[in-house]
Formats: C-alpha cells, sequence, structure tokens
C-alpha cells in the first residue's frame, strides 16, 4: 500500500462518520415533522403533495395498516415497471428504439428495483430506454429507500412509545423520506458527478471512429441523477452495464471517493437518528462500535488477501505483486477493495471492480457481509432494523446466560417478540441454501460458466445476493434464464418482506408495551461487553449458518489455488 490508499481510507472514515450525528439528528427532526433548515423550502411541497395524494398526515396507523399501506405501494410500483419494462420498445425516449424486455426478465427486474436489490440481468445501456431508466428505475431507487428508511422509523417509534397502539403513517413517512432524506443530497452529489464529468443527457448515443478507423457506439444518457439516488439510497443498479467500472459512471478518483463515501452516509447516519428516538445516543455509540468492528474485520482481512499474489505465477522471473486482473487500474487495489468492502456491508450491488476475478478469501469477505443480513451498516433503514434484530437476539441471549427475562431500553421480550425473532433468522438461509440447492440441478446449473469451487461460489455469491437484496454478481452466470430469473426474484421478494413484515409486527408489539424502569439489576446495552456480544451473535448466528457452504466454495478455492 501507498500514500495514496492510507489517504482515501483516511478521507472515507472521516467523512462517512464525521457528519453522522448532525445528519441523525437531521433525520429524526424530518420524520418526526419538526421544523428543520429545508422546512421553508420543501413544507409547502410535502403539504401539496398530501393534498393531492388526499392523505392526512396527523391520522396515525397501527401496524397491520402500516403494512397494508407499505405493500399496497410496492405492488403499484412493481406493476408500473412492470408494464414500462415490457411496453418500452412503444414508449416515447428510446432514441435507440430498444426493445420491451422478456417477460421473465422484465420481473425479475421489477421485483429487483422495488425490493432495493437492483439485481441486473442485463447490460444498461443495450437494454433499457431513457424512460425506462428514469420513470422506471431512478423512481423504484427514490421510494424503495424510502419504504426502508419508513420500516426503520416505525422500529423505533414501537421501541420508544409505551402503551401506544400506533406507528406513525406510512404515506406521511414516505413523503418525508423521499423530499427531505433522499432528494437533497440526490442533488448535491448529482452535481458533484456531473462536475466530474458523467454525463446528463438526452442526447442519441455518439457515434465515432476509432484510430483504427472502426465505427463505435459511444452510449449516454442521463446518468449522474441516477448514480446519484443509486449510492445514496443503497441501490446500486448501473446505468451501464459494467457498473460503476465504466468510466462515465466513475471518471475520476474524485467520484469514486464521493460514491464510495454516499453508499454508507445515511445508513451510518440513522444509526443516531435511533438514538434520538429512544432518548439515549449511548445506544447510537454502541451500535456503530458493532458496525464498525465487522466492517474493519472484513476489511482488514479482503485487503491481505488481495495483496497476496497468485501463487499459480510464483516464478523468479515473475514480479509477485497483487493481481490486477479484473480490476480498474486508475483506482488500485485499495480502492477495488474498499468499494467491494463498503457495497457488500451495505446493500448495494454497484461493483468498480469484477468480483469474478478476486482472491478467493476477498470474495468470502463480500459473502459474508451479506450473509449475516446486510446489517453492518446495510441499505436505508434496511441495515438498522436488521441490526436491531440482532441486537435484540444478543439481549434474549444474554437473558438466558444471566437467568433473567430479557428487556430492551425497559421492554421485556416475551414469547410472541421472541417467535418474530426466530421467524426473520429463517429468512437468508432460505433465500440462499433453499433456493441455491435448486440452483445446482442440472438444468439452471449449465448458466456456471466454471467448474469446481468457483463456479459454485458463483451460483452461492447470486443466491446469497438476492436474498439479502444486494445486487452484486461475481459475474461469470449467465442468469438471464427464466429459472434462475424467477428463483432470484423469488429470493429478492423473501429477502425484503420476509424481514419487513416482522419487523412491522415486532414494532406493534413493543409499542403496546409498558416500560420498565432501568435499574442496576438491568443489562446493559451500551458498553463494550455488549458490543462484543453482539458482534459474536452476528458472526454465529450469520457465519455458523452458512459455514459448509463457505467452506465448498471459497474456502476450498483458496486452499485449492495453493495460498
Amino acid at each position: 500500500m501507498h500514500s495514496q490508499d492510507y489517504a482515501l481510507l483516511l478521507a472515507f472514515f472521516a467523512l462517512v462518520l464525521l457528519p453522522a450525528p448532525w445528519l441523525g439528528r437531521f433525520y429524526y427532526k424530518v420524520m418526526e415533522g419538526q421544523r428543520t433548515w429545508l422546512t421553508p423550502v420543501l413544507g409547502p411541497v410535502e403539504r401539496t403533495c398530501y393534498r393531492i395524494a388526499g392523505v392526512d398526515a396527523d391520522r396515525e396507523q397501527n401496524w397491520k395498516q402500516y403494512a397494508l399501506a407499505l405493500l399496497a405501494f410496492n405492488l403499484a410500483g412493481f406493476l408500473l415497471l412492470f408494464g414500462v419494462l415490457l411496453l418500452q420498445g412503444y414508449l416515447p425516449l428510446n432514441p435507440q428504439h430498444l426493445p420491451g424486455q422478456e417477460w421473465s426478465l422484465a420481473f425479475n427486474t421489477a421485483v429487483s428495483f422495488m425490493t432495493n436489490t437492483n439485481w441486473q440481468a442485463y447490460s444498461g445501456e443495450a437494454s433499457l430506454s431513457y424512460l425506462s431508466q428514469m420513470i422506471g428505475l431512478t423512481v423504484q431507487n427514490f421510494v424503495s429507500a424510502a419504504t426502508g428508511l419508513a420500516v426503520l422509523v416505525a422500529l423505533c417509534r414501537g421501541i420508544a412509545r409505551r402503551s401506544a397502539g400506533t406507528l406513525g403513517n406510512f404515506w406521511t413517512d414516505m413523503t418525508r423520506a423521499t423530499l427531505y432524506g433522499l432528494l437533497p443530497l440526490c442533488l448535491l452529489l448529482a452535481l458533484l458527478l456531473v462536475w466530474q464529468g458523467v454525463p446528463q443527457t438526452f442526447s442519441d448515443y455518439v457515434h465515432a471512429v476509432t484510430l483504427q478507423g472502426a465505427d463505435q457506439v459511444i452510449p449516454l444518457g442521463p446518468a449522474a441523477s441516477q448514480i446519484a439516488i443509486k449510492q445514496l439510497g443503497t441501490n446500486g443498479g448501473g446505468f451501464f452495464g459494467v457498473n460503476s467500472a465504466h468510466p462515465f459512471e466513475n471518471p475520476t478518483a474524485w467520484s469514486n471517493l464521493f460514491e464510495v463515501v454516499s453508499i454508507i452516509l445515511i445508513p451510518a447516519a440513522l444509526v443516531f437518528t435511533f438514538g434520538h428516538y429512544v432518548k439515549d445516543l449511548r445506544q447510537s455509540r454502541a451500535i456503530l462500535a458493532g458496525m464498525l468492528a465487522l466492517f474493519l474485520i472484513g476489511g482488514a482481512t479482503a485487503l491481505w488477501a488481495e495483496y497476496q499474489p497468485n501463487p499459480a505465477l510464483a516464478a523468479p522471473q515473475v514480479q509477485q505483486s497483487a493481481p490486477m486482473e479484473g480490476k480498474e487500474s486508475r483506482f488500485g487495489t485499495t480502492a477495488s477493495v474498499l468499494w467491494t468492502v463498503t457495497t457488500t456491508a451495505a446493500s448495494n450491488g454497484s461493483v468498480n471492480a469484477m468480483h469474478d476475478s478476486l482472491n478467493p478469501l476477498t470474495g468470502m469477505v463480500a459473502l459474508v457481509n451479506m450473509m449475516v443480513g446486510e446489517v453492518i451498516f446495510g441499505g436505508v433503514g434496511a441495515g438498522l432494523y436488521g441490526m436491531l434484530l440482532n441486537v435484540l437476539i444478543a439481549v434474549f441471549l444474554a437473558g438466558l446466560m444471566i437467568g433473567r427475562t430479557p428487556e430492551y431500553l425497559g421492554k421485556k421480550l416475551q414469547a410472541r417478540e421472541v417467535q418474530l425473532l426466530v421467524a426473520t433468522l429463517l429468512v437468508m438461509p432460505v433465500g440462499v441454501l433453499v433456493l441455491g440447492a435448486l440452483a445446482t440441478l442440472p438444468g439452471p446449473a449449465a448458466s456456471v460458466s466454471n467448474p469446481g469451487a468457483h463456479g459454485f461460489s458463483q451460483l452461492l455469491y447470486a443466491y446469497t445476493s438476492a436474498s439479502a437484496n444486494n445486487g452484486s454478481a461475481f459475474a461469470g452466470l449467465g442468469a438471464n434464464t427464466t429459472f434462475h430469473n424467477l428463483m432470484i426474484g423469488l429470493g429478492m421478494l423473501i429477502g425484503r418482506f420476509g424481514y419487513i413484515l416482522p419487523v412491522l409486527a415486532l414494532a406493534g408489539s413493543l409499542a403496546l408495551k409498558k416500560t420498565a424502569p432501568v435499574g442496576l439489576n438491568s443489562f446493559p446495552t451500551h458498553g463494550p461487553l455488549f458490543v462484543t456480544l453482539l458482534v459474536v451473535t452476528i458472526l454465529l448466528v450469520g457465519g455458523l449458518t452458512f459455514l459448509p457452504a463457505l467452506a465448498l466454495g471459497p474456502v476450498a478455492e483458496h486452499l485449492s489455488m495453493g495460498f
């Protein structure tokens, strides 16, 4: 590593962590309808949205009403996007006259963007019109992230409120999350990206002649706006096929820094938002410490692994260095590893290097980051409510060890809460292991391009990415088949709503409870002991479940290559 690598890491952590407390307080005030510095500008817009939609912003909903509104909204978004993708050949803003997508691919894409996964079984510039990118994908990038934020806020209210039957209003939370929480930051990031050279145009693709005299088509489009929300909303779906490895999506070292910081900027801030809801910022610092510990463990392991030279090239005549296959030579190994770890720690599917070319242990870190449930920062809202589930599981285990009824912030965890927690523990195993096992059958397995352990890793990564609502891929897997489109689509639905519905039910159950005073005999949930317990719980629950699969994939590949 060189000095610029250390400067990149320092700038990354500084830009993520320093604004987090301020931004977290801002999100709390926004979601609770308190006045902020944006209220004079956006307040009239917010009230106009309520009048047009016929929403009573002051009317709160119980958890069932909240869940039904969420499901209805997401279903409507899916149907709209599905229709746009099928019919894009007949719709405007299609200068390349691209046809509509095949039905199973359109289903997969619509589910992908509706669930904040952004898995792409197609090449962006070769398959989608400008209208599909804007009206379809960019809109879903906003509302899917806002949905995650709304669910998180509902859970925060459930933990913080006493003897309450309501959790807020879904339509109000969605509006505020989009209008105040995402739009201003996206506008700022889009302007920064345009400044760095990212295109934002409706012009036709450019036809050019290369130095060798060959004809070349250079794709353009309204890319900067979509890239801004794909990163800030932890979506990750690329405007262009190769995603953030494309020089138009990520043209400079500055754009690379802006984008990788923006991926976990909001998830880190929301940790402090939770602290404001429960009126105890010590809880925020403990959760953030757990997230950072897991991030640093994974990041350090991946950096070490990726700097190991390939043993197959060991010879006196060959200079031994970190392999550069599949990496962006402009940014180097450290920037590629940082991006890989950040995007898989958050539920962001963007890539600035080919994951298929990573050393086996680096690929394993990416897999583990997703297998633990995308809780190491995670997606907007989704990461923290997933982490809070692990917090409650850790509290339950601590209660068992000390022989007391488990409680968190004065709320006792009883049979119903434990049942809901157990239900969430089944989501990742079902999505990864059950659906992944079906994908190893002779027909679907033909999509795997590599034999042996690496081929298994490709398949495992695809279904892990879908179930964790990440969206990145190992590449090498021909996923655009009817089977994989439907099964991966099902995995994305399980991974999204398999968490959301139990979380809302849990929030409703906790909101009804009275709060017992936290005394000297209560198990503290803000000290180093609890942080350690939380990290160990996440690694045991997530890691041990998938250890056999990891042993057959990246671990076996690592050993077979002679590292």
